[in-house]
């Protein structure tokens, strides 16, 4: 009856078009506020990307970037975090089918990646501490690890809030109540994924080529 209700007003036709995650009322005002809240995250990872370009050469008597960035991992990180990306979308075709099984292992597929991604990164700031890199080395540090650490936060989320979606799904199946779940999150992790590129390109791209 509640979903009857949210849906009232919205034929067959538009209940298509709207998709799975889009067919009730609760469902489409969850995605309508999570596209003001990636609003708000954009500013502040611009405000950090804005602070890391002013500090970017200031390293004191520390390490420089040409000394410590090599693009081999970093394609790697890049290679894996783009294909979770295409996973997390195989996810949402599955749900937009109520597949349940389908649903819950491109999910799989997407946190696993997405796990590696992170545990190399964090391969990657202890080798840069190992080098002298640390925190509070210069200026270009620690703007350095707070944007990309910052993202890598958002990485850690993001797993977790997968995780969590993947739990309901395996066990309720895909309905119209956790559908919008699956959509949001997956809606985030490209988020995530978006930032990644622009790190890729400001701040490891720009230093070594």
């Amino acid at each position: 009856m509640a979903d009857h209700q949210l849906t009232t007003g919205i034929n067959a036709g538009d209940r298509l078009r709207l998709g799975l995650a889009s067919q009730t009322l609760e469902g489409r005002n969850k995605i309508l506020a999570f596209w003001f809240f990636l609003g708000g995250e954009s500013v502040l990872f611009a405000s950090l990307f804005a602070t890391f370009l002013v500090l970017r050469h200031q390293t004191a008597n520390g390490p420089t970037p040409q000394d410590l960035f090599g693009l081999g991992l970093v394609f790697v990180l890049t290679f894996l975090l783009i294909t979770s990306s295409l996973t997390s979308i195989f996810a949402v075709n599955a749900m937009e089918r109520a597949d349940r099984k389908k649903t819950a292992a491109w999910l799989g597929v997407t946190i696993a990646l997405g796990l590696g991604f992170l545990l190399l990164q964090i391969y990657e700031f202890v080798h840069y501490v190992h080098e002298g890199l640390g925190y509070t080395t210069s200026a270009f540090a620690s703007s350095f690890y707070t944007l990309v650490g910052f993202h890598g936060f958002h990485v850690a989320f993001g797993l977790c809030w997968l995780a969590a979606v993947t739990v309901q799904v395996v066990r309720d199946g895909v309905t119209v109540h956790n559908a919008p779940k699956v959509f949001i999150s997956t809606l985030y992790w490209h988020f995530v994924d978006v930032v990644w590129m622009f790190i890729f390109t400001v701040v490891y791209l720009m230093n070594v080529l």
